[in-house]
């Protein structure tokens, strides 16, 4: 019940309003059955447009942090994160990743869709990092599309309470399921989950129009983007 109260009544007249959305190729998106949607991360407005897009009910797989803290705000977001039924993850190793990938696996099997960002965090200057391998973790074994997703816009956007007021126009393009029959019969193999990520964050790249940066974002990055942006844990 939440989920739908907050994605229509709460939030998609405020996105509407600040960012008027505009989403193309919708229709690969699959109307029955599990996907993984993946895209680029730029904002905190970028899972609400995707998810906003998107007909069907959204699991998004939220970084742990989210998920702690004693201050108020910590605590209303950490409420309003179970309340929607997101995925808490670790994601700064395949180990520490691994029971929020297994909870995302029993939505996958229960047919829902999942969402992940594979940088594993925002862009701390606005190009595209390399991604993580937990989307193929994910979509290899289970045998799921995987639809890859670019953003655009998000970062001219200034929402009440992050400064100075901006508008803007996102646009949001789902590309067609990424092609992994490469990889079949390889589930399992490290080597095929970089490699198919590889090609993930390569398509990716063609739709959101980013420039592209060949390597992990790092923890130093992460803490000066957060001291800039406000978002510090």
């Amino acid at each position: 019940m939440w989920y739908w109260f907050f994605k229509y009544v709460v939030v998609a007249p405020i996105a509407r309003f600040y960012v008027r959305p505009r989403w193309v190729g919708r229709e690969h998106l699959p109307r029955t059955g599990p996907f993984v949607l993946a895209g680029n991360h730029v904002t905190m407005i970028d899972p609400v447009v995707i998810a906003l897009g998107a007909r069907r009910r959204v699991t998004y797989v939220a970084k742990s942090k989210y998920y702690s803290g004693t201050s108020l705000r910590r605590r209303f977001l950490a409420w309003f994160l179970r309340a929607v039924g997101q995925v808490p993850i670790d994601p700064a190793s395949a180990q520490a990743a691994n029971p929020g990938l297994e909870t995302a696996r029993r939505v996958l099997r229960e047919g829902g869709v999942v969402a992940i960002f594979p940088e594993g965090t925002r862009s701390p200057d606005g190009r595209l990092y390399r991604g993580r391998t937990g989307v193929m973790r994910l979509a290899l074994p289970e045998g799921v599309p995987v639809i890859p997703v670019g953003v655009r816009g998000t970062r001219e956007v200034r929402l009440p309470g992050s400064g100075s007021l901006r508008r803007g126009r996102v646009s949001v393009i789902y590309g067609p399921p990424l092609d992994l029959s490469a990889w079949s019969g390889r589930a399992d193999d490290p080597a095929a989950w970089r490699e198919a990520t590889d090609a993930l964050m390569a398509r990716i790249a063609d739709l959101c129009g980013q420039e592209v940066a060949d390597r992990y974002v790092t923890e130093e990055e992460r803490a000066e983007r957060d001291r800039r942006t406000g978002t510090e844990p």
